[in-house]
């Protein structure tokens, strides 16, 4: 099921997919014993692997999380499990462009796969499902579609019967993923006194790729902190990569450093330490 939207005339256009697929047909009795080794969660987790792993093999770049689109694909497949039907329409008459909107989620196009087996473990289940959709001339498409860059997967198991339903719901929407930065060991040398270290601190980012509408670098915090005090910012914004400091020794010093993109999403703090030895001994420096 995929509907795209243009950012101004919201013109669109439809396309109704379904599949169902039953442990039967793959030779796979529904009563078999099998212990799962992975949690609701990881499963779905799992299947956005092999999701990604598909598009990687055909020169496409990995769908991001969108943990929004997770909640929605989880309602969805528990939506069908708790009241026992298969459809890319709810019983409520809402699809999974309504529920997007309603989750107010800025959107330029999207689509929607679902599936169901009793194929007794998470990983079996999984493959099962992966290789109905992509064996599928209305499913693979959606998988292998240079539109999209976002994704979510959802996972029910219904108490009574055992069957699984999933749920993977795609979008092309706005950068909403953080640059990336990494931060080299400090390098540390004689100070211009004894009781001085001239440290050096580098780092590197970029932002991270989507298939499409990646936004692009824009630039670096920088924050620094002694001896597990308050962090100082440095740096509130820069495009600099590295940095050159005399401190006092004797002291721990901790520096991170985090990357923005131009749509204004931040990355994660990369952190590393320098302890600072007496002058008589030496620098120690750790990540």
């Amino acid at each position: 099921m995929t509907r795209t939207a243009a950012p101004r005339n919201r013109t669109r256009l439809i396309g109704v997919l379904s599949l169902s697929l039953l442990a039967a047909a793959f030779g796979v009795p529904a009563s078999a014993a099998a212990a799962d080794t992975m949690t609701v969660p990881q499963a779905e987790l799992r299947m956005v692997d092999v999701l990604n792993a598909d598009r990687s093999k055909a020169g496409l770049v990995p769908l991001r999380v969108d943990t929004r689109l997770m909640t929605i694909a989880r309602n969805r497949s528990n939506d069908m499990s708790a009241k026992n039907y298969f459809s890319h329409t709810q019983p409520d008459g809402r699809d999974i462009f309504d529920l997007i909107a309603a989750a107010k989620i800025t959107w330029y196009g999207a689509g929607e796969i679902i599936a169901w087996n009793n194929y007794p473990t998470f990983e079996t289940s999984i493959q099962a499902a992966n290789t109905g959709w992509l064996n599928s001339s209305g499913h693979r498409p959606l998988i292998m579609s240079s539109s999209y860059n976002y994704v979510g997967v959802g996972l029910a198991v219904q108490a009574s019967t055992g069957k699984k339903y999933w749920t993977a719901v795609f979008l092309k929407g706005p950068d909403r993923t953080g640059a990336r930065a990494t931060t080299a060991t400090p390098t540390v040398t004689n100070g211009t006194t004894a009781t001085t270290k001239k440290v050096t601190v580098t780092w590197s980012g970029a932002d991270v790729p989507l298939q499409v509408l990646t936004s692009g670098f824009h630039s670096y915090q920088v924050q620094r902190r002694t001896d597990a005090g308050a962090w100082a910012t440095v740096w509130a914004s820069t495009t600099n990569r590295s940095m050159t400091l005399q401190l006092a020794t004797t002291h721990t010093y901790e520096f991170r450093v985090a990357a923005r993109d131009k749509a204004g999403n931040w990355g994660a703090w990369s952190t590393v330490k320098a302890t600072l030895a007496a002058p008589s001994g030496s620098a120690v420096v750790r990540r």
